[in-house]
């Protein structure tokens, strides 16, 4: 345009020229008023051709702004386009979304400027204008909010008209107010702007800033140039299987967790920003960080893209905030991933599973089996280097891009893509024990380093992660000290198991609130039928009336410890009931209880008992202790111990269940009891089997040879109680006497078989 505009100016000099000529030639005597006229025609051409410059100049400014306004809308950051004197303003949607100001809003009022550029902006030398960059700005929306920015400012090109230059510039500056809020220092944009001359159109490099997006449906990623650099990719697509192999192996999980987006998230509202960080091979083949920040849409943005959005090579800040990354995420010991770091990475991918259900993940909890004798026995400082060697085998063995972290002591946890693989965890669990037990060193030779894992599937743990990680710890509880092993979450038993802790709470409750409370079965004198004995047989009855039996709560009771206390429930009840049974005139029968393991090895047995008889005013003899056979067998040097101390008192000792056991007779002689009870399980074959009568006769027979009295529990008929009364059994209890009855009615049945003994 400007070569047309100089022949234009050449055309009009010229013919002017020859016209001057030709009417000076044919008419001499008017030669003031033809150079007077040349000269006008002469300004009018010039004038002609300086307007069409002018137009010439505003049309093309016209279609640069029209170019820039086109290419500003698929900028994700935030764009004001703007002359030096602010006499033309344009910005793009992303502005006015974040801002809420219009192109309008800002050239009809000055001061809405200040509130969204920073002073610098403002001042004459606009070459200080474009040198500040990467400084953090707080811009004030429409609304009054604050929104955290950096204003980077390119002059994009200058036009001269009529002497006067119009400088138009561009800024460029992301909403960083999330990133602020979630990291202490800005990652800092550098962006940089350029003319093309011989094209007129503008292009934009942004430094270090690449576009990453992804189709919706397809299975490839679009690069753009920059990322295309950074990353050393020569296509502008790639498949998503080539770019996640660019990905750091441990890191290929993040790629999963993006990859997999449909954007149809429940929770992802409409221009929702995610982040997430990662390391990628660049050309150099070393890896880099890099930050990709991208929103899923469907179908609304550039390329139709499903993910879109820019990556960031943050390398260098990465290596500043290494510091604090490590106070926060990283162990020290271990210089792996900490326990807060995993929940985050765990809470992350638990939220892209709920999208797709085919998308899984194992979540494997590993301990090192025996670590706190190795600490106790070699010292904290080799247990601190056996942590570190432990966490450099598992991380080791994690090939698929899977996520390892210590969290706490010496348990660490995985994670890692199922893939539809249920033989995975078992495969890289005994990868690991195997890496584990090769571990050689002089102040551990005497140790044998064994780990074991519970594991489960992520999506066992329904909407919470720390479910997750709960059940796979419950996986873990149930290896019970066995080395080695490995086991896979199981909601039956994890139902089982808090049913029993239900159990637990209500029955605390239930011994508060005096809800247990004491049955009696007799016990009788099969050679008169006079009531000898009564065994003290715990119940829970529940405020609505419903009876817990003891097989439901004894076990949870036994393993909660509460069993201590129901124990000494029941001797107390026992004494105090018998003895009052005594003080209104009832004939003196021995009331039996039974003790537990926890009760006869853990506690001071014998005190209790003798507090207990002085308590309740009981005399010693009317009390018989029942142990069963395994109990008394556990540790029969303590046993025989505890129940001479017992026996010194003047309390009755009776075995229980005899015969369910060891059943070894010789265990008769050095036992110190006073009373062998015989098992309902030989009890009830006697009328038919010739066999059960024959073992309970020499029974018998040897426990009188011992001077050890004789009681068969579960006796049902009357064939039973004569066959055992003739075999010269001294006792018998069963429902052919009289079933479990509560106080009162005991009572009365004691006060009945006082007068008329049963007939055997």
């Amino acid at each position: 345009m400007s070569s047309l505009y100089a022949m234009i100016m050449c055309a009009i000099v010229a013919f002017s020229a020859i016209i001057l000529n030709v009417l000076l030639t044919l008419f001499p005597n008017y030669t003031t008023y033809i150079i007077v006229g040349y000269l006008a025609v002469l300004v009018t051409g010039v004038s002609y051709a300086t307007g069409y410059k002018i137009y010439e100049i505003s049309t093309r400014v016209k279609h640069r702004k029209k170019m820039i306004r086109e290419i500003t809308k698929h900028i994700n950051p935030m764009v004001i386009v703007w002359d030096a004197d602010f006499s033309y303003i344009d910005v793009n949607d992303d502005f006015t979304k974040n801002l809420g100001y219009t192109a309008a809003d800002l050239m009809a009022n000055k001061d809405y400027l200040r509130k969204v550029l920073p002073a610098d902006a403002f001042q004459d030398n606009l070459q200080a204008i474009i040198n500040n960059r990467d400084e953090e700005f707080y811009a004030t929306a429409y609304d009054g909010s604050k929104i955290c920015t950096i204003w980077n400012t390119s002059m994009i090109y200058t036009t001269t008209i009529n002497k006067k230059t119009t400088y138009l510039l561009m800024s460029i500056g992301p909403n960083l107010t999330e990133t602020i809020n979630m990291k202490s220092e800005l990652m800092r944009y550098s962006k940089e702007l350029a003319e093309s001359e011989n094209k007129y159109m503008l292009s934009m490099e942004l430094a270090e800033i690449g576009l990453m997006l992804k189709e919706p449906g397809g299975s490839r990623f679009y690069i753009s140039e920059q990322l295309q650099a950074m990353l050393g990719i020569e296509e502008e697509f790639i498949s998503s299987a080539d770019l996640r192999a660019l990905f750091h192996p441990k890191d290929r999980i993040i790629f999963d967790s993006f990859a997999g987006s449909t954007g149809n998230r429940a929770d992802d509202k409409a221009g929702q920003i995610h982040s997430v960080e990662f390391r990628a091979i660049t050309p150099d083949m070393t890896y880099h960080w890099f930050q990709f920040r991208y929103k899923t849409m469907s179908n609304k943005n550039v390329l139709q893209a499903s993910i879109g959005g820019a990556v960031i090579d943050i390398t260098k800040e990465k290596e500043k905030d290494s510091l604090i990354e490590k106070m926060a995420y990283v162990d020290d010991v271990t210089q792996i991933f900490n326990r807060n770091k995993f929940m985050m990475t765990g809470e992350e991918l638990l939220a892209w599973t709920k999208d797709d259900p085919a998308l899984d993940y194992w979540l494997i909890v590993i301990d090192i089996d025996g670590f706190h004798i190795i600490n106790d026995t070699c010292g904290y400082a080799n247990g601190n280097k056996l942590l570190a060697d432990v966490a450099a085998i598992i991380t080791s063995c994690l090939t698929e891009g899977g996520f390892a972290a210590r969290i706490g002591g010496d348990n660490f946890a995985v994670l890692i893509k199922a893939n539809g693989d249920d033989e995975l965890p078992v495969e890289i669990i005994k990868r690991i024990q195997s890496d584990i037990l090769s571990i050689h060193s002089d102040s551990l030779e005497t140790h044998s380093i064994t780990c074991s894992a519970g594991f489960c599937k992520m999506s066992d743990g329904k909407d919470e992660f720390s479910k997750v990680l709960d059940r796979a710890e419950f996986a873990l509880s149930l290896s019970d000290g066995t080395r080695s092993s490995i086991i896979r979450y199981d909601s039956t038993v994890h139902d089982k198991i808090i049913k029993g802790t239900e159990i637990e709470k209500d029955l605390t409750k239930a011994l508060e609130n005096n809800e247990l409370v004491l049955y009696y079965q007799p016990k009788i004198d099969l050679t008169t039928g006079i009531v000898m004995g009564m065994e003290a047989l715990i119940r829970w009855i529940k405020p609505d009336g419903r009876i817990v039996p003891p097989s439901e709560f004894i076990p949870v009771a036994e393993s909660s410890l509460l069993i201590t206390k129901i124990s000494k429930f029941v001797l107390y009840e026992a004494c105090r009931q018998n003895k009052k049974w005594q003080d209104i005139g009832l004939a003196p029968v021995t009331v039996s209880i039974n003790l537990t393991a926890i009760d006869f090895y853990q506690t001071n047995v014998t005190e209790t008992i003798k507090k207990a008889l002085a308590d309740t005013g009981l005399e010693p003899q009317w009390l018989d202790v029942e142990l069963t056979e395994s109990l008394a067998l556990k540790d029969i040097d303590h046993a025989i111990q505890q129940m001479n101390e017992i026996k010194e008192l003047g309390v009755k000792l009776s075995m229980d269940d005899f015969g369910t056991g060891y059943s070894s007779l010789s265990y008769i002689q050095v036992l110190p009891i006073t009373l062998l009870k015989l098992d309902r399980s030989f009890i009830m074959y006697l009328e038919e089997d010739e066999i059960s009568r024959e073992i309970v006769s020499a029974v018998i027979r040897i426990a009188k040879s011992k001077h050890i009295e004789t009681v068969a529990e579960g006796i049902e008929t009357s064939g039973q109680a004569q066959i055992l009364k003739q075999s010269g059994c001294d006792w018998a209890q069963g429902y052919f006497f009289g079933k479990p009855m509560p106080a009162d009615q005991f009572e009365e049945f004691l006060r009945m078989r006082q007068n008329h003994p049963a007939e055997v």
